[in-house]
C-alpha cells in the first residue's frame, strides 16, 4: 500500500510539473498547453487574451461597490450560506475553507479552518474582494461562473502563480431561466488536497439550493399566465407571454403561428417552455426584460420578421410584475406601444467581437480564426465544429451561446441544430416543397438544412 501512495504522489508530481511548464510558456506568450487539460486552457486563454489578467497578480482586487442584483436572489444566497455554514464542518477537519460569492464574483462569506483563512487573507480571499476570471484569472470561483459544470482547479491550473499552492473546487449556481450565474459555491485548500466527497457535497448544495429557484420559475410562469388570460379577455390582438429569456409560456392562436409554436399549450415549467426559431424575437425579448427591470414603467416596441410573414411585423413588450419582481413581457403582434427598440449594434457601445474560435482535440486547445470555420452543429450537449482542421469540438457550452457570440460576426443560425459561416455558402439548393439546403464550401461539401422558421432570415441575409 505504501509503494502504492509513492507511486501516486510521484505521478501526481510530474502532473504537476507538466502543467506549470506549460503555465510558464502561455504565459510568455506561446500557445503550446500540452498536459493542460482543456477546460483549463480555455480558461487560460480567455485570461491572457480577452481579460489581460496579469499573472503575477499576488492578490485580488477590491470588488465594485455596487452590484446589480434583484432582491430575489438574495434569499437565494441565503439559503446556499446555510449550507456552505453546514459544509464547512466537513472541510474544517482538512484545513479546508468554504467560500461563497454572488453572480459577479464578489466574496460574501466564508468558514472553515481558521489558519487557512489567515493564509487565505493575504491573497484577498476575503469577503468584499473580487475572484472573477477577468480580476483574478483561473481560479474555483471564477471559472465556475464561466462553466455551466462543477470546476476544479489545482495548483499550476491557477492562471496566477502566487495562487499556484491552492486547490480549489466550485460550482454555480444558474438562473432556471435565464441560464445566468446567481451565485457560485467553493472549497479551497492550501498546501493540501481537496477532501475526496468535495465534488459531492458541491453537487448536492448546488441541487437544494437551485430548487428555490426552479419552484420560484413555476410560479411566475403560472402568473404570468394568469396576467395573459386577464390581457386576452381586454383584447382581440394576437398576444404571447414570454419569459425574460424569451422563450414562450402562452400564446394564442395567432400568435403562435407567427412565432411557429404550438397554440394555446401552457408552459409554467421553465424546463419545457417553447422557444420560437426567430432570433430577433428572442433578442427582443431579452432586451426589453432588462429594460423593464431597471424602468418597472417602461414599454417599448420594434418590428420583427415573423414565421411566415414576407414583411416585417411591429410588436409590443408590456411588462409584468408581481411584488416588484419582473415574470416576463406580454407581447403583443400587430401594435406599436412605447419606446421603439434600438436597432442591432444601436444599444450603446459595440460588442467586441471574437477574433478566434476555442475548440479542443482530444487534450490539446486549438485557437481558430472565425473564417477557419464553416459551421457548428449541435449533437446532445456537445457542439462539434466543421473547420479547414477537420471536426472539432467546440468550447462552448451550447449552441445558444455560440450563436450570440457570432450573431453580428457573419454567422446565422439556420437550423435548431445549425450555425453557418455565411463566407462559407458555397450554394443553395431549393427542394420540390421549397425547402432549402446550405451546400458548405467544407471538405465533404455538407448540405446543411434550413428550418422552415429561418427561411425568410437565410433569404434576407442572402438577399435571395
Amino acid at each position: 500500500m505504501a509503494d502504492v501512495r509513492r507511486l501516486d504522489a510521484a505521478a501526481r508530481n510530474r502532473g504537476e510539473a507538466t502543467v506549470y511548464q506549460a503555465w510558464e510558456r502561455f504565459a510568455r506568450g506561446e500557445d503550446d498547453l500540452r498536459g493542460v487539460r482543456p477546460e483549463v486552457a480555455i480558461s487560460w486563454h480567455r485570461c491572457r487574451d480577452q481579460f489581460r489578467v496579469d499573472p503575477l497578480l499576488t492578490e485580488a482586487p477590491v470588488a465594485v461597490a455596487e452590484v446589480d442584483q434583484a432582491l430575489e436572489r438574495d434569499v437565494v444566497i441565503a439559503e446556499l450560506g446555510f449550507r456552505a455554514a453546514a459544509l464547512a464542518h466537513e472541510v474544517n477537519a482538512g484545513g479546508g475553507i468554504v467560500t461563497i460569492t454572488d453572480a459577479s464574483g464578489r466574496v460574501l462569506a466564508q468558514w472553515g479552518d481558521p489558519a487557512t483563512r489567515t493564509v487565505a487573507a493575504e491573497a484577498n480571499l476575503a469577503p468584499w474582494f473580487c475572484w472573477s476570471e477577468g480580476a483574478t484569472g483561473t481560479n474555483g470561483m471564477g471559472t465556475a461562473l464561466m462553466s455551466y459544470a462543477p470546476v476544479v482547479i489545482r495548483g499550476a491550473e491557477h492562471w496566477c502563480q502566487a495562487f499556484h499552492d491552492w486547490n480549489c473546487a466550485g460550482v454555480a449556481i444558474r438562473d432556471v431561466v435565464t441560464r445566468e450565474s446567481v451565485a457560485v459555491l467553493n472549497i479551497s485548500c492550501w498546501r493540501g488536497d481537496l477532501p475526496g466527497a468535495a465534488g459531492a457535497w458541491l453537487s448536492n448544495a448546488a441541487t437544494m439550493t437551485q430548487r428555490i429557484l426552479r419552484r420560484r420559475a413555476q410560479d411566475d410562469g403560472a402568473q404570468l399566465m394568469a396576467a395573459f388570460n386577464e390581457a386576452r379577455a381586454r383584447s382581440s390582438a394576437a398576444l404571447a407571454a414570454v419569459d425574460p429569456s424569451g422563450r414562450v409560456v402562452l400564446a394564442d392562436d395567432t400568435a403562435s403561428v407567427l412565432l411557429g409554436i404550438p397554440g394555446s399549450t401552457p408552459a409554467p415549467d421553465p424546463a419545457v417552455r417553447w422557444k420560437p426559431e426567430l432570433p430577433e424575437f428572442i433578442q427582443a425579448s431579452v432586451y426589453a426584460a432588462k429594460q423593464a427591470t431597471r424602468n418597472h414603467d417602461w414599454l417599448g416596441s420594434t418590428q420583427i420578421f415573423t414565421r411566415l410573414a414576407a414583411e416585417p411585423m411591429p410588436i409590443s413588450f408590456r411588462p409584468v410584475f408581481l411584488s416588484g419582481h419582473l415574470l416576463g413581457n406580454l407581447v403583443t403582434f400587430g401594435t406599436s406601444e412605447g419606446v421603439p427598440l434600438p436597432r442591432s449594434g444601436e444599444d450603446g457601445p459595440q460588442r467586441a467581437q471574437p477574433h478566434r474560435m476555442v475548440a479542443t482535440r482530444e487534450n490539446r486547445m486549438v485557437l481558430l480564426r472565425l473564417p477557419e470555420v464553416s459551421f457548428a452543429q449541435s449533437d446532445g450537449n456537445d457542439v462539434w465544429l466543421s473547420t479547414d482542421q477537420g471536426r472539432l469540438r467546440s468550447a462552448s457550452p451550447g449552441l445558444d451561446k455560440l450563436e450570440t457570440e457570432l450573431g453580428d460576426a457573419g454567422f446565422l443560425r439556420v437550423h435548431r441544430q445549425y450555425v453557418v459561416n455565411l463566407s462559407r455558402i458555397r450554394e443553395v439548393e431549393r427542394r420540390f416543397k421549397g425547402e432549402l439546403f446550405l451546400v458548405m464550401d467544407d471538405q465533404e461539401q455538407t448540405m446543411v438544412p434550413v428550418s422552415r422558421r429561418n427561411t425568410p432570415a437565410v433569404r434576407r441575409a442572402l438577399a435571395i
